[in-house]
């Protein structure tokens, strides 16, 4: 079988740092994951090369030891993929400056994984046998980005999401923080010999509301307010999303005015019940399309103005 250059597949160097290997999966994964690409073969097969690719240089232990073994696959495979078999002194050299006797020892993963991966891990009777068979391994952690709403983070929801051909359904609660991430525990890489599932590590993403600015649990906007009420004085309707308060506008209100409303933010995750606040800017708009009438009106009042500072 043919040796897989899992740095190329990722598109990173090989001095690449873990959490640039971190990055460049999840851009990938997101790109060519099976909800966006539905029916195509071939982006189903990249998607699951890019996993590959991160379950081995995700995993300092892995990526080691294919570092290691790197343009010497075709040796190792004339050796039937046996370390026992296999003289290892002839190519492990720069593993052993780095400290390190090879240790045969197979760390967690997933499934649906190519042959070069199953041989070179384990899988098809390689180095790691001997351990791997002796004691149960948990499958490898997975993970996934989430977008939701604002009105999913304030409300909560429910949603269903795809892996590996099966449907998970995931309860969102109220008050979800953009970078949040959510374990679901046994939904990642199956397990080996017997060993638990790893989990499945969820990261929230929240998508820009149109209105809203959210800060922690505070919600900032605007809201426009009529060159009447800022002068006269009056109340005005704010709504925030399931609820509407009316607001005291003192008469003289600049257009800018920022005003506080108490417990009408953000639900806190951990205590639906207590909120943030909300804090609304009035933003003055001026009368357009006036009637004659009105403009006579307006007239008037820049008389009268004019005649008080005369």
């Amino acid at each position: 079988m043919d040796y897989k250059d899992y740095y190329k597949i990722l598109g990173i160097a090989k001095t690449a740092s873990q959490d640039e290997i971190k990055k460049a999966y999840r851009k990938l994964a997101i790109k060519y994951h099976p909800d966006k690409n539905q029916g195509d073969k071939k982006l189903e097969e990249k998607f699951k090369e890019i996993n590959e690719a991160n379950e081995v240089l995700g995993n300092p232990e892995k990526r080691k030891k294919y570092d290691e073994l790197g343009e010497n696959w075709q040796a190792y495979q004339q050796h039937g993929g046996d370390s026992g078999n296999f003289d290892w002194s002839k190519w492990s050299n720069r593993g052993r400056q780095q400290g390190g006797q090879q240790q045969q020892e197979y760390y967690g993963g997933g499934g649906n994984f190519s042959d070069f991966f199953e041989n070179l891990f384990g899988g098809g009777g390689g180095f790691g046998q001997e351990q791997r068979t002796q004691r149960p391994m948990q499958g490898q952690d997975m993970q996934a980005d989430l977008e939701i709403s604002l009105d999913d983070a304030f409300y909560g929801a429910t949603r269903q999401i795809s892996l590996n051909g099966q449907k998970i359904n995931m309860k969102l609660r109220p008050g979800l923080r953009n970078g949040q991430v959510l374990r679901m525990k046994g939904k990642g890489g199956q397990g080996r010999n017997g060993g638990p599932a790893g989990d499945l590590l969820i990261s929230i993403v929240i998508v820009k509301h149109q209105k809203y600015e959210r800060k922690e649990n505070d919600l900032h906007f605007e809201h426009p307010l009529n060159v009447y009420t800022a002068t006269l004085g009056g109340k005005e309707h704010v709504a925030v999303f399931d609820k509407t308060v009316k607001v005291d506008i003192p008469a003289g209100t600049d257009s800018g005015k920022i005003f506080r409303l108490k417990g009408m933010g953000m639900p806190f995750f951990d205590n639906p019940l207590q909120r943030g606040d909300a804090y609304v800017k009035m933003m003055i708009s001026v009368p357009k399309n006036l009637t004659p009438a009105e403009k006579e009106l307006f007239t008037q009042l820049s008389n009268l103005k004019d005649l008080k500072h005369a």
